[in-house]
């Protein structure tokens, strides 16, 4: 029988005892004790971005650590978060990760999916809606369906990028008959800005990002793709209403983590964020961005809605490819 060399063994022996170290030492450390940074998977002025540098700001109490803020946008989100998946899993790093960046899973855009990560905390949920600018000719979402059954393609749509929820639904209105072209765009503050330069002639959002061109009567919706009319817009139609099933692709918005990251300082984030949520100034945050999502969400029911929300992108993809 061969036997180990006294060096090597008592090499794998220290090195046993320096990992059981080490995580002993993780267990018994405070957390947190040094700052968590924020990765916003979206450049800087748009939704993602609001969302995280607000949760950064009301949290820093909570905690008791800075949260630094980075944005790293790319991919439709996938950039900032291959980001998160390579950084240690020890609940120091978190990052937003939104519906537009699943749904391009979906579309086969990057590697990730849902089990790579475990969800903190919904924070944010919101249906979508078609907007125009206000002296568009479209006076209707009829209006506009009408023009592109005459002008297949010729309708141009502003959005956040290929594969994602604002692509699905559009490539669904062309399964339907009505063709419009997809012009996708990187940057939000380009996104917002194209239909009012002409550049497109409507926009695939959810309100609140677009809520200073609503107030500034610059941009309205004509449909709200949703089961029912939205409470902030009851002239609006929803799309279930003018017969078309594309109502179960929100725009939501959550924090989340490596799935390896200790269960407890999961959780531990978990109540944090939850005690914002709970404040009064994110109530009036969410609240004029349209997004308050009323349930508290457990990690893991927050995990197990992302992974629903992923396998209806799939369904829809895969039944428009039939």
């Amino acid at each position: 029988m061969k036997t180990i060399p006294s060096i090597a063994k008592n090499a794998l022996v220290g090195a046993v005892i320096a990992s059981s170290l080490a995580g002993a030492v993780q267990a018994q450390e405070k957390y947190p004790s040094r700052p968590i940074e924020i990765i916003v998977t979206f450049g800087p002025g748009g939704g993602a971005d609001a969302m995280g540098r607000k949760m950064s700001q009301l949290l820093e109490p909570v905690l008791k650590v800075p949260l630094p803020v980075s944005n790293i946008a790319g991919a439709s989100g996938n950039a900032g978060l291959t980001k998160l998946t390579t950084n240690p899993a020890d609940g120091y790093t978190v990052a937003t990760m939104i519906a537009l960046s699943v749904s391009s899973w979906a579309a086969g855009l990057g590697t990730a999916k849902p089990d790579d990560f475990t969800v903190v905390a919904v924070t944010q949920n919101s249906p979508s809606m078609l907007f125009v600018p206000t002296d568009s000719p479209f006076k209707t979402f009829k209006d506009l369906l009408n023009h592109t059954k005459t002008n297949p393609g010729a309708l141009k749509v502003a959005t956040s990028g290929y594969g994602t929820q604002d692509d699905i639904t559009l490539m669904y209105l062309t399964s339907q008959g009505y063709k419009m072209t997809n012009v996708p765009f990187a940057k939000p503050a380009e996104r917002y800005a194209s239909p009012l330069g002409k550049h497109t002639d409507a926009i695939y959002e959810e309100p609140g990002d677009v809520a200073q061109f609503i107030t500034g009567k610059q941009l309205r919706p004509l449909v709200v793709f949703d089961d029912e009319r939205h409470a902030s817009f009851p002239d609006v139609p929803s799309s279930k209403e003018l017969g078309f099933n594309i109502s179960d692709l929100p725009n939501f918005r959550t924090i989340a983590v490596p799935a390896k990251t200790p269960k407890e300082r999961v959780d531990a984030l978990a109540a944090a964020v939850n005690t914002v949520m709970d404040s009064a100034e994110w109530k009036k945050f969410c609240a004029e961005t349209y997004t308050c999502v009323t349930k508290r969400y457990t990690p893991a029911e927050g995990s197990a809605y992302v992974k629903a929300f992923y396998a209806t992108t799939q369904n829809y993809l895969k039944a428009m490819k039939k």
